[in-house]
């Protein structure tokens, strides 16, 4: 499992270079950066400090889409619990979930909003969970730099489990395909992507076992044999 972090828009470049420190500290190395600020200047390579080789290697896209399209799961950041989601998992579970469904998952991403606002509404409708980080009072917040820093330090338990291409036992049996074959379903039934009742059922599809994705797959390709031409 390959666990990557994505910082969305951010605009202090000190911030990004103290996530990138924060990253390699816990011993992650993949960052991709979507329309960000100066990350390869002089602010950011000060913060950085001794990590200067994660900004030069972090992908950089236009848009949130382009960074996350080759995801099995997109899990997002958020302090407050907006009515983007029904469901809101703690930080201090996150390394739980995905430990439990480690064999399904090849590629994970962990988004982070702007210093500003975080992430818009969207973005947490298309992320497949979203998490907070517990804090004891919600003023003053955390930075951008101090989430990332948590959310490393929270998963760096995972680092023993981040060999690609021994997860999965059979190729394709994994939670990104389940995923991408419950999109056309719920397509071909009515169920547009987009609407209240397609983000829910597929936040709910986060929370499924590995040991039930085989069963979930061998059901869906039933309904197209007895639904197809």
């Amino acid at each position: 499992m390959e666990i990557i972090f994505i910082l969305y828009r951010p605009g202090e470049p000190g911030n990004v270079g103290a996530a990138a420190r924060a990253i390699k500290t816990m011993g992650f190395s993949h960052l991709r950066l979507i329309d960000p600020c100066d990350h390869l200047g002089e602010e950011a390579s000060m913060m950085a400090h001794g990590s200067r080789e994660i900004l030069e290697h972090a992908e950089v896209f236009g848009e949130a889409e382009e960074a996350t399209s080759d995801l099995d799961l997109l899990a997002c950041t958020t302090a407050k619990m907006r009515s983007a989601k029904h469901d809101y998992h703690s930080s201090r579970d996150l390394r739980s979930f995905l430990e439990e469904r480690k064999a399904g998952l090849r590629r994970v991403g962990i988004l982070f909003g702007t210093e500003e606002s975080g992430l818009p509404n969207q973005l947490i409708l298309q992320s497949d969970l979203a998490f907070t980080i517990p804090m004891a009072t919600a003023y003053p917040s955390l930075n951008l730099a101090q989430s990332v820093m948590i959310t490393a330090y929270e998963l760096s338990p995972l680092n023993r489990l981040i060999r690609p291409g021994k997860q999965l036992q059979k190729s394709g049996e994994g939670y990104g395909e389940l995923k991408s074959r419950v999109r056309d379903l719920l397509s071909e039934t009515g169920i547009p992507e987009g609407s209240p009742l397609f983000h829910r059922i597929m936040e709910r599809l986060a929370t499924v076992g590995t040991t039930d994705i085989p069963l979930l797959l061998s059901v869906i390709s039933r309904i197209g044999k007895r639904t197809g031409p």
